[in-house]
């Protein structure tokens, strides 16, 4: 009876579980937010591709 008693009050997998858990709510936010994302990144590259063509005089 105490074996069982360890087994249900052990919470060693919790990590484990909070770890998931936060994986999930993080892929769910990137594809709620993906067109977003695609504009942002794309606009960040624009501004560093014509930084460096006028850094180097292009």
């Amino acid at each position: 009876m105490q074996l069982i008693k360890d087994f249900i009050s052990d919470e060693d997998g919790m990590g484990t579980v909070e770890v998931i858990l936060i994986i999930v709510v993080l892929i769910g936010l990137v594809i709620i937010f993906k067109k977003q994302l695609n504009d942002l990144v794309k606009k960040i590259f624009e501004t560093i591709t014509s930084e460096t063509n006028t850094v180097l005089g292009s």
